[in-house]
């Protein structure tokens, strides 16, 4: 598609791409698996054949980055290295590999009278996904939409531009070559923030809205919009150190939620650790932490253990830094750190370290979070790593989805009733 020209309409363009969006996903939900599939294989070709030409689009939007602020964190997500492109093909034909969801029976049976009937799986039409540095998130996005056969309407932030049309240009090529409408996937070309404003109000063509960047974002999308809305606001996940900790996983664990990459929504902000091993283990993880240069900020009884860590406010239990900041708090019970958890945490991510199965059943009861991380690091809770093939997001809601959003969670369904002439008394 070629970019919006300043003197169109903007509320017409929005209509536009919408009512494009709507056939091409009628036309989407008659499409069989296997041409779905090779939509897939073919665009992870094309990125790999073309990824001098991505690097290239990619060098323009560094270049252009400074002049937008962007942190050392967001440049680092913009960045479209060989690993960066190789992953994204990757990721699609992670996908591909999926079981076809569609028309999948999630549920059946046989009435007294002799009717079937079945509860078959069925996209939900046209997905309205707003996002922001993340040029990959554009593959991964297309590649859940297209094969749970919704059509998708991307609106990539401006500091990707470069990235995420050359990348929607190969998308496009492969439909074309394969017979997916093109429309399937089509890119916002305009950086007009009113234009996400009209999309929101297209509730008879558009179905569901995902917004995935910062929480201004994100309230705003579920402000404005008149379909449904997947959403989380903040990540503010945590790691628990259990009184039955394995000292050593537990200080390898929490470095890994926090350190292994900082500016991510996975990444654990928040240290709890019961009273009983805090003596122990918080000056080990806070000398291992201090090395990769992440400041601590803790309650009276940690910086007693802990010379180098601050003062923690209340605003710093529920903070999510995106960067080498970290919360500490020692807590009694079990109990005190669930309610800790549930109190200051954002329903994302939070992680137990024990070697208790019965703290750990405890613990998977009581925190309200979309993903509970036993003995494993909260890095995890990632669509990839949970063998979905990639996600288009991670929800913090209950209804419909909750955490990484693949191709099952972009899908509704229907009842089908099959009788023999049956007729209601």
């Amino acid at each position: 598609m070629m970019a919006i020209a300043e003197n169109v309409d903007l509320r017409k363009y929005c209509l536009e791409t919408a009512e494009r969006a709507q056939q091409a996903s009628v036309e989407l939900a008659r499409l069989d698996g296997a041409t779905k599939n090779a939509w897939l294989k073919r665009s992870a070709g094309l990125l790999r054949l073309h990824a001098p030409g991505l690097a290239e689009a990619n060098a323009l939007d560094l270049a252009a980055a400074p002049q937008f602020g962007l942190s050392d964190s967001q440049i680092d997500r913009l960045r479209l290295t060989p690993s960066v492109i190789e992953s994204m093909a990757v990721g699609l034909e992670e996908v591909a590999a999926l079981a076809e969801p569609i028309g999948e029976v999630m549920e059946s049976s046989i009435r007294p009278n002799g009717l079937e009937v079945l509860k078959v799986r069925v996209p939900l039409g046209v997905v309205f996904f707003i996002y922001e540095s993340r040029p990959n998130v554009t593959a991964d996005a297309a590649a859940v939409c297209v094969k749970s056969g919704n059509a998708v309407i991307l609106r990539g932030g401006k500091e990707a531009a470069h990235s995420n049309r050359a990348i929607v240009n190969l998308l496009e090529q492969a439909a074309e070559n394969v017979g997916v409408p093109t429309a399937a996937v089509q890119l916002v070309s305009t950086p007009d923030r009113e234009a996400v404003g009209h999309f929101l109000q297209l509730s008879e063509y558009i179905d569901l809205a995902i917004p995935r960047g910062g929480e201004s974002l994100i309230r705003r999308v579920a402000a404005e919009a008149k379909m449904p809305v997947i959403k989380h606001f903040t990540g503010n996940c945590h790691v628990y150190v259990d009184r039955a900790a394995d000292l050593e996983m537990a200080a390898e664990i929490t470095v890994n939620s926090k350190c292994h990459r900082l500016g991510v929504c996975n990444a654990a902000e928040s240290l709890v650790v019961h009273s009983e091993i805090a003596g122990e283990f918080l000056p080990r993880v806070a000398r291992l932490l201090g090395e990769r240069q992440i400041e601590l900020r803790g309650d009276a009884r940690t910086r007693s253990l802990v010379s180098s860590a601050k003062t923690a406010v209340e605003e710093d239990f529920a903070a999510e830094y995106l960067g080498p900041v970290m919360s500490i708090k020692i807590v009694d019970t079990l109990d005190e750190a669930i309610d800790h958890i549930n109190h200051y945490g954002s329903k994302h991510t939070d992680a137990i370290v024990t070697n208790d199965l019965n703290s750990a059943r405890a613990f998977v009861r009581g925190v309200d979070t979309s993903a509970v991380m036993v003995n494993a690091s909260t890095r995890f809770n990632d669509g990839f790593q949970f063998g979905l093939g990639a996600e288009i997001g991670i929800s913090t809601d209950k209804f419909h989805a909750r955490g990484p959003c693949g191709v099952k969670e972009l899908t509704s369904y229907k009842y089908v009733v099959y009788g023999s002439g049956h007729v209601r008394q």
